[in-house]
């Protein structure tokens, strides 16, 4: 076989049968014949090829391809079915994506007996194929008689599940009918030249225990074949069904109507009852029956009743009896609507969740109430939004089994970046339990040795299903721009979670001595970075205590906005006498307040006494700081130095005097690259005063700027590319044990997840207390 051709086994004349795991064809007369099918095959290509290799009469059968497709675990099968070019290349991507070497293929054999009277479009008698328990039956039902379309027409989505289905009954139509081109089986137009029928076997049962094996009536209008999409075909007045041949002007259901689906005649009959101000309640719901009736049937003797029934051999749903409209009326102005249920919630606000996820409950009932005109309980709104969030990114159970295979994606896409895992055992073979994952991208590995030597830390808590906390690493560029680090996912934040998440970036992330990592003063951070085991002790880190922490801290001890202000001033004195000054002010007015600040070592969270560690950052959250760019504060400097004056000078030693516009005189070292205003050895580049005596001298100020806020540094910062994944289907197969979310993190009860945040003032956003810590 050529590199060009992939191999597939074609198995006829037999069965299928399917399990929970596998799906095998067996029968004492199956034929198997290989093929050697082409890469870029197309499905008419394919289905051309069956009919010459089996020399299956192709104008009298009809042929349904069901291949052997393993899930995602690799151990299991299901079928799949092959009806389109996009599922052609699928089932041959297997052979690179998967283990197997060669493709299992099963053909359903489908002998068609159909007579058309007339041409496509006009009247027609439509008969089923032959079957020994099958009878003919004459088909028509008054005002559905007129020509209608097929709803089996494909939508823009070719990976949508409505094309997973086989629409059979298009597929039962004879090739040789008159009209028919052979490549549009599904566009032809069946009703009936009978007056009435009931279309009924079983007129007066509710239950049936096998589907009747009525014929294939066309539904009128292709909208319910995508449900979602309902909302933008259905007219003001509710008329559903467009075409008026087909139904009066009313847009009440007619017999014969088809539908993709249980849930699609579920959902009309929903939608029909609200825009009717009407309630029904079901009398019987299998998987093959479906009967509604009025919710006021016995107590006004309204005759709406509804019966549909499922199509042999297929998912479809048709209409068999119907009695309406209805002739009841409400007793009352009802706020809400029984059938305006969290379901048809979901459906409705998906598109607004895909946009926008963080959507707000009370939004959901704005926009409910907007489009039916019923005020929805909080409750059902919140209920309609999970269910959205399901069906559109998944369940949260299954998420964390894909978690590993998502990784493998990434890495996939991204070699280099460094996952950690920590699951605990349990007594289910093959099974552990999810605690901990630790995540870094190589771009971000690559990145860091580039930024500033500061790192800054934070948790936050998940409000999904599960209880958790992701724990972050934040670096910053060049230009005090963030710079996504290290992330992981933890049962909690304690010394052990907070440890293990400092390991892995020591181990995986950066080995750099002297990095400032800055955080808040969480016991599990302050033990972490004390122990020498880890490697961010003195001098191989230094730590620091966020400025907006402390001073929260410090608000919720003493209560005083003035000395909250006072303290934060402290923080931000650039020199010892400015700090000196701050704290003094603050012992006169509360002593208490004094011992409390001299308690914390000045290291810690005063910028005088940092050392340049920090390079002037005093938040973990940088963006709250709102820091101009590195470049804008510089050019501002060098604005002030050109009002600057040198009295005193010695160039031999490089020592200057500058005089300000403000009287005040600062001592500057060239040789030394210091100022006695000290901004320059907090920061990194050079002050005004710096500037003012380069500019004397005629001296390059920029050789005063540390090296990681020079342009190539930045560069190299971003340099890194992140590449995205592929599509989910082309990711690699995880062969690994399955992981589950640990039972004990679970949140139990309905509604609203309690915040488990500990609010205090730092959640409120004050105008302008607010003081930034960079020139005047």
């Amino acid at each position: 076989m050529s590199v060009s051709t992939i191999p597939v086994t074609c198995y006829y004349n037999g069965q299928i049968l399917r399990s929970k795991t596998d799906v095998e064809y067996e029968g004492s007369e199956t034929f198997i014949e290989p093929l050697d099918v082409p890469v870029e095959c197309t499905f008419q290509q394919l289905i051309d090829m069956i009919y010459l290799k089996t020399t299956i009469d192709k104008r009298r059968f009809k042929l349904v391809l069901i291949c052997k497709y393993p899930l995602r675990s690799g151990k299991k099968f299901q079928p799949y079915p092959v009806r389109d070019d996009s599922s052609v290349r699928k089932m041959l991507n297997l052979v690179n994506t998967t283990t197997i070497e060669e493709i299992e293929l099963y053909i359903k054999v489908v002998r068609v007996k159909a007579q058309l009277n007339q041409s496509v479009g006009s009247h027609a008698d439509l008969f089923v194929r032959d079957n020994n328990n099958v009878a003919q039956y004459d088909y028509g039902c008054g005002p559905s008689s007129g020509p209608v379309p097929d709803i089996g027409s494909n939508g823009d989505d070719e990976d949508s599940a409505d094309e997973e289905r086989n629409d059979e009954y298009a597929e039962d139509v004879d090739d040789e009918c008159d009209g028919d081109d052979g490549d549009n089986e599904q566009g032809i137009y069946v009703s009936s030249q009978a007056p009435s029928c009931d279309v009924s076997n079983h007129p007066d049962d509710e239950t049936l225990d096998e589907p009747s094996p009525i014929n294939y009536h066309l539904p009128p209008t292709p909208q319910f074949q995508h449900v979602e999409n309902l909302d933008n075909v259905v007219a003001s007045c509710w008329t559903p069904w467009v075409q008026h041949t087909t139904g009066n002007s009313g847009g009440e259901f007619v017999i014969g109507q088809v539908f993709n689906s249980k849930s699609d005649l579920q959902e009309a009959a929903k939608i029909y009852s609200i825009k009717a101000h009407q309630e029904y309640v079901v009398v019987a719901s299998s998987k093959k029956l479906l009967v509604l009736r009025c919710k006021k049937a016995e107590e006004c003797n309204c005759p709406w009743k509804l019966r549909a029934m499922v199509v042999k051999d297929t998912s479809l749903f048709v209409i068999n009896k119907y009695t309406g409209p209805h002739t009841c009326v409400n007793p009352c102005l009802n706020r809400d609507h029984h059938q305006l249920d969290s379901q048809l919630v979901s459906t409705h606000i998906k598109a607004l969740i895909q946009a926008q996820f963080t959507l707000s409950t009370a939004a959901i009932q704005a926009s409910v109430m907007e489009k039916w005109g019923y005020q929805i309980s909080y409750k059902k709104a919140l209920d309609g939004k999970h269910k959205a969030i399901r069906q559109l990114f998944g369940d949260f159970s299954q998420s964390y089994t894909e978690l590993p295979r998502l990784f493998l994606g990434i890495e996939q896409a991204n070699p280099g970046c460094a996952v950690v895992w920590k699951t605990c055992e349990t007594n289910m073979p093959n099974t552990e339990i999810f605690q901990r994952v630790f995540w870094s991208f190589k771009p971000s590995i690559e990145g860091f040795q580039y930024c500033c030597p500061v790192m800054s830390i934070d948790g936050t808590h998940l409000y999904g299903k599960y209880k958790g906390k992701l724990l972050i690493a934040m670096g910053c560029d060049g230009n005090n721009q963030l710079f996504p680090l290290a992330f992981a996912i933890t049962e909690c934040e304690n010394t052990d979670s907070w440890g293990w998440f400092l390991a892995c970036i020591r181990n995986r992330v950066t080995q750099r001595t002297g990095i400032c990592i800055i955080s808040d003063r969480h016991p599990g951070i302050m033990a972490a970075m004390a122990d020498p085991h880890l490697g961010w002790a003195a001098p191989f880190a230094y730590h620091r205590i966020c400025m907006r922490h402390f001073a929260s801290n410090f608000m919720t001890r003493f209560k005083d906005k003035i000395l909250k202000n006072l303290v934060c001033r402290a923080a931000l004195a650039s020199t010892k006498q400015k700090l000196k000054k701050h704290m003094n002010t603050i012992g006169r007015i509360n002593s208490e307040a004094l011992q409390w600040l001299e308690a914390v070592p000045f290291q810690l969270w005063a910028l005088s006494h940092d050392g340049r560690r920090r390079y002037g950052l005093m938040t973990t959250n940088i963006s709250k700081q709102f820091t101009p760019y590195v470049d804008a504060q510089i050019q501002g400097c060098v604005v002030k130095a050109g009002s600057m004056e040198i009295v005193l000078y010695d160039h031999v030693k490089g020592l200057f005097h500058v005089k300000s516009r403000s009287g005040r005189t600062h001592r500057v070292n060239l040789h030394e690259k210091t100022c006695t205003c000290g901004k320059t050895l907090i920061y990194g580049f050079p002050c005004s005063h710096i500037i003012s005596a380069c500019q004397h001298r005629c001296v390059d100020f920029r050789l005063f700027v540390e090296g990681y806020y020079t342009t190539k540094s930045y560069y190299d910062t971003w340099a890194p590319l992140f590449h995205p994944i592929f599509n989910e289907d082309e990711w690699p197969l995880y062969d690994g044990t399955v992981i589950v979310p640990p039972a004990s993190m679970q949140r139990f009860g309905s509604g609203r997840p309690k915040s488990t945040r500990l609010h205090n003032e730092m959640d409120v956003l004050e105008g302008k207390t607010l003081i930034t810590c960079w020139f005047k």
